[in-house]
Order: structure tokens, then sequence, then C-alpha cells
């Protein structure tokens, strides 16, 4: 029996432990997921800036800094229209009561219905 309990408390501390260690594997697994879905990001975005813009040439000094000026406009407007965005969704009413169907359901009750109408 004492070496079923000592097992149990050997595997237990065990299990934590691998779980420690995996925990810190998976911030860094995460981090590097990020940073992978910001590199597609840039450059799936970037190319398609720089697609629709036949006057720049990639093959030269003064044509990669047009793009970077096109692009970071570009990124520069995004972040702008995530702002506008963001600032009216938080402007947004977002109480649990809506006052239209509160002032619906009062009307209703002022009105008499037809039932009223057939019982008088």
């Amino acid at each position: 029996m004492a070496i079923g309990i000592t097992f149990m408390i050997v595997a237990v501390i065990v299990v934590f432990i691998w779980i420690l260690v995996e925990a810190k594997r998976m911030k860094h697994k995460i981090f590097a997921i990020f940073l992978i879905i910001l590199i597609i990001f840039s450059y799936v975005s970037f190319v398609a800036v720089i697609k629709n813009n036949d006057d720049i040439n990639l093959k030269t000094a003064s044509g990669i800094a047009i793009a970077g000026k096109v692009y970071l406009v570009w990124l520069g407007g995004v972040l702008k229209n995530v702002k506008s965005i963001t600032a009216y969704a938080l402007k947004q009413d977002w109480k649990a009561t809506n006052k239209t169907v509160e002032e619906a359901e009062v009307q209703k009750e002022d009105k008499p219905t037809i039932w009223d109408r057939i019982k008088s």
C-alpha cells in the first residue's frame, strides 16, 4: 500500500513538472506562431499594395524607397480605419435594455386589444 501511495505522489510530481515545462515551451510556440503570422501578413499585404502600382521598380534603391513609403502610407490608412471602427463601436450604447422595445411594449399596453373590444 505504501509503495502505491509513493508511486502516485511521484507520478503527480512528474506530471506537474512536465506540465510546467510544456507551458514554457507553449509560450515560446505561441510567440513563434504570432511572428510567422505577422511576417506572412506583411508579405501578402506588401505584394498586394505594390502589385497595383506599376511605377514602382523594386530593382533600384529609389524604387524600394518609394515602395516602402507607399506601403507605410497604406498601413497607416489601415490602422486609422481600425481606430475609427473601434471608436465607433465604443461609442455605441451597449446597455442591456433596449428602449425601443420597452416603448413599444408600453404603447401596446395603452391600446385596447381586440379581445377587450369584444368583451365590452
